[in-house]
């Protein structure tokens, strides 16, 4: 049985929009934020190896300090949550140990048994830069926005920030993590005009093609 209709899928999709404005009053119920968290961690990447730490930004002076980094975009500090998808700056081989060990335990496998797996990432490990990192960030702002839709709630994907200085604030280069994209989230004001402008999009038969 489907867990959700297409009806269901294609109407979350037509009524989510980038929101401009938020209504800063408004706040995502705790429960529902914490599934949302979820759907975060859930997010697939290139082998497995989820590169990524989702930065969630409760503190207001630090969303404040946000705002002029983001070219005075208030989504930063007026949405009801920020999340900030950072990525690793390198990929080194404890990582990798890590990540092996994680998957024979939740796997009930011998570690042994993933040598070959282990061969494949130290032999690709050049080639995980943040670039690549930062790809894979992108599959989690994907999933994240479709879970929001689906919840009614809005979220706003953006690029206009300066990342050294979100960096800087936020003392990521320490912790060997830069910032990827922004999402903010919550619910769209009522004044904001851009949720009744109707949808631009090139027309199915454009964008997908059989071959």
């Amino acid at each position: 049985m489907s867990r959700a209709t297409p009806a269901s899928i294609l109407d979350a999709l037509n009524w989510r929009y980038a929101v401009k404005q938020f209504d800063p009053t408004r706040k995502i119920d705790p429960s529902v934020w914490a599934d949302l968290e979820k759907s975060l961690a859930l997010t697939p990447s290139s082998f497995g190896l989820q590169p990524w730490q989702f930065l969630i930004v409760d503190n207001p002076d630090i969303r404040a300090q946000l705002v002029p980094h983001s070219w005075h975009q208030r989504q930063v500090a007026d949405a009801s949550h920020l999340v900030i998808m950072t990525v690793r700056t390198s990929i080194d081989a404890a990582y990798i140990n890590r990540y092996l060990d994680d998957v024979a335990t939740t796997r009930h496998t011998n570690r042994d048994t993933l040598a070959g797996f282990e061969k494949m990432l130290t032999g690709s490990a050049s080639m995980m830069t943040p670039e690549w990192a930062a790809r894979q960030a992108y599959i989690a702002l994907g999933q994240f926005m479709l879970a929001a839709a689906l919840l009614d709630i809005d979220t706003c994907p953006m690029e206009g920030f300066s990342a050294p200085d979100y960096d800087r604030i936020l003392g990521l280069p320490d912790q060997g993590l830069t910032t990827a994209v922004l999402c903010p989230a919550g619910y769209r004001a009522p004044t904001d005009s851009y949720a009744a402008a109707p949808k631009v999009r090139w027309p199915v038969t454009d964008v997908v093609k059989h071959l």
